[in-house]
């Protein structure tokens, strides 16, 4: 198999377009202001799911470039999850999704902050080093 294989220049192409979707900008939205001066700041989630695939054909004439078939797919899903709410320097989060109802969707919810807690209590560890 060649190096510059076409699903590897396929795949390169897809992961740019949506790498062009995934900003900074995407997840955090521009500020809104207020005319009583509140600032709303979007906040949303971001999922993606990516897969590709192909294969080269043999073929019988020396010299010839090889039969090639293959494609990928690409699925981009943001969901708006609240908002920042900036009122007299206070912040605060309004969430405008439903709160998780499984099991599953809490402990999914919580990973942030377990990771949050697990980066801590490392730092304090090395610190007490």
């Amino acid at each position: 198999m060649e190096n510059n294989n076409p699903i590897g220049e396929l795949m390169k192409s897809t992961m740019d377009n949506v790498r062009s979707i995934l900003k900074v900008d995407t997840v955090v939205g521009d500020p809104i202001v207020t005319p009583d001066g509140i600032t709303l700041i979007p906040i949303s989630r971001i999922s993606v799911g990516f897969g590709g695939g192909g294969v080269e054909f043999s073929s019988q004439k020396i010299g010839q470039a090889r039969p090639y078939g293959g494609g990928n797919a690409t699925g981009v899903k943001i969901e708006p999850i609240g908002f920042l709410v900036i009122k007299d320097g206070v912040i605060r989060m309004i969430n405008v999704t439903p709160p998780a109802n499984t099991t599953v969707d809490r402990l999914i919810d919580l990973v942030p902050q377990v990771m949050d807690r697990v980066d801590s209590f490392i730092e304090k560890q090395k610190n007490a080093e």
